[in-house]
């Protein structure tokens, strides 16, 4: 028995210490985050604070314009990085680190050039789609719309260096350099300029400028990281040969090609319908979408943080053909996620008149938006991580198909009903994306690799916020209404109450994992 007995006892170790790790990481990451998110939410309440509803909403669809163009120069590498670093390294093939970050990285800054050139030379055609009913913005959209332009490679070069520090497990420069450096210097900068417009006159062009100037410093800091990193771990034995590279960067683009057609496909489901608002209701419309919708960036952020520390460990669990940790790993997130991310997105629910009304009087029409995408990503959080799943388990044709499916369906629904319904035309098309594009990966991952979200963690974690963020605080408003009184006591009664379960349900949320433990001398 004692064979068994060890090999039982190394599992429940390994998953012990892999669990620990992704939370050590996963809380950093989720601070940086917290931080990252809350200070996109100022500067989304200072930018229509600041501008009109139209030079808002041209300001909300040239950020979007640069997220798409980014996101085309980025080449799903963002994923095809840490799948490959983490399978090289754990399978003893550190000699090809340096040919796979080369493969990796050499395209994406050639790329991003052009990129950044097309949308210098598209600029007016871009702002003539989005701002045509709108035509005394039209300069200020072409000249914001150049200005992140020359930035734009900054943008997507300092994503990827980060990505491949993430390769090697190194978390802290994706916390400190993006979460931290960029929003601050982004929020900084931003505000500096929304004071500014107090006492004169400040155009659109300025705010795009604060808006992405903060990636330079990111860009030179990520370099200087990754080539540390890289060095540290750079392997004593024999170089690489022509053969393993040439079958390396084979390798490589056939497993990150479908991903970077996906995580296209993936930014246009999110950044597109603001551009159609804009294109088919106007851009007041637009700017009322974009501030009622600005919550669901704090949940991807919030997801972001969790998926990306256990990233790499669900792909070496995955490459060595490890499922129980990979399922541990999985459910376990999925209910750190869940818990983080329901109560957001119920409190939202509750509180969307209030949390509109602080951008301005005329952002309150968005409270229907806000309800209907909240509600989306209940099931979206719910299914936890479950695209990366997918990817990392090298299904990203699927992926591919699966993010297109849900991208043709929200641009559908977006055509269909932003003439009729405006801004809650978008959101119901967005809905509707997100309910497709988790859904199937889903179904999918559950099939082919094994792996399913819904472990006791999960169970807990959403039945606890239903109950403390969804039940309790209808039953206090509908005795003392929704005004001040009787929001503030509801949410009185939910924070404390929420808290004391998870403290509770702490074995079943695997909150232990936090717990920072001295090393065994």
């Amino acid at each position: 028995m004692a064979g068994p007995d060890a090999g039982l006892a190394r599992l429940v170790t390994s998953l012990l210490d892999g669990t620990r790790a992704a939370a050590r990481g996963g809380l950093a990451n989720m601070a940086g985050m917290a931080l990252a998110g809350g200070t996109g939410v100022v500067v989304t309440w200072i930018v229509a604070r600041s501008l009109g509803a139209e030079q808002a909403g041209a300001f909300f669809a040239a950020t979007a314009a640069f997220a798409l163009v980014g996101g085309l120069a980025k080449l799903g590498t963002q994923t095809g990085l840490v799948f490959w670093l983490s399978r090289l390294r754990a399978t003893d093939r550190t000699h090809l680190l340096g040919s796979c970050l080369r493969t990796g990285l050499t395209p994406v800054i050639l790329l991003a050039g052009l990129l950044a050139a097309g949308l210098w030379l598209g600029a007016p055609a871009v702002a003539r789609l989005t701002a045509d009913e709108s035509p005394h913005v039209f300069a200020e959209h072409v000249t914001g719309l150049r200005v992140l332009a020359l930035l734009l490679p900054l943008g997507a070069l300092s994503d990827v260096l980060l990505t491949a520090t993430r390769g090697y497990r190194a978390m802290k420069p994706t916390v400190m350099l993006d979460r931290v450096l960029r929003s601050t210097l982004q929020l900084l900068l931003v505000g500096a300029a929304g004071i500014a417009s107090l006492r004169m006159t400040v155009e659109l062009p300025v705010f795009a400028f604060a808006w992405a100037a903060p990636y330079l410093p990111v860009v030179i800091l990520a370099a200087y990281a990754l080539r540390n990193t890289y060095r540290a771990g750079k392997p004593a034995g024999p170089s690489s040969r022509r053969v393993e590279r040439r079958a390396l960067r084979r390798d490589f683009w056939r497993f990150t090609a479908p991903r970077a057609l996906a995580s296209v496909a993936q930014l246009a489901v999110q950044r597109v319908d603001v551009l159609l608002v804009a294109a088919l209701g106007g851009l007041a419309p637009a700017a009322v979408y974009a501030v009622a919708g600005r919550f669901v960036v704090l949940i991807q952020f919030a997801n972001q943080g969790i998926s990306q520390s256990v990233q790499p460990r669900l792909a070496e669990a995955l490459a060595t053909g490890d499922t129980d940790t990979a399922n541990h790993l999985y459910r376990t997130a999925t209910g750190w996620l869940v818990l983080v991310t329901w109560p957001i997105n119920l409190l939202v629910i509750l509180f969307a008149p209030v949390y509109l009304g602080l951008f301005g009087e005329q952002y309150r029409a968005g409270a229907p938006v806000v309800v209907v995408l909240a509600c989306a990503m209940l099931v979206a959080t719910g299914c936890g991580m479950v695209d990366m799943v997918l990817a990392m388990a090298g299904r990203t044709s699927w992926n591919l198909a699966n993010v297109l499916v849900a991208l043709a369906l929200t641009i559908g629904l977006d055509l269909l009903l932003i003439p009729r319904l405006g801004a809650m035309g978008a959101a119901l098309g967005l809905a509707g994306a997100m309910l497709a594009n988790n859904l199937l990966p889903l179904a999918q991952v559950a099939r082919h690799a094994h792996l399913h979200p819904f472990g006791v963690g999960t169970l807990a974690a959403g039945g606890l916020s239903v109950v403390c963020f969804g039940v309790l605080p209808r039953l206090v408003t509908a005795v003392l209404g929704t005004g001040p009184a009787g929001l503030s006591l509801a949410l009185a009664i939910a924070v404390p109450t929420f808290c004391f379960g998870a403290w509770l349900l702490r074995e079943r949320l695997a909150l232990d994992a936090f717990r920072f433990r001295r090393s065994s001398p």
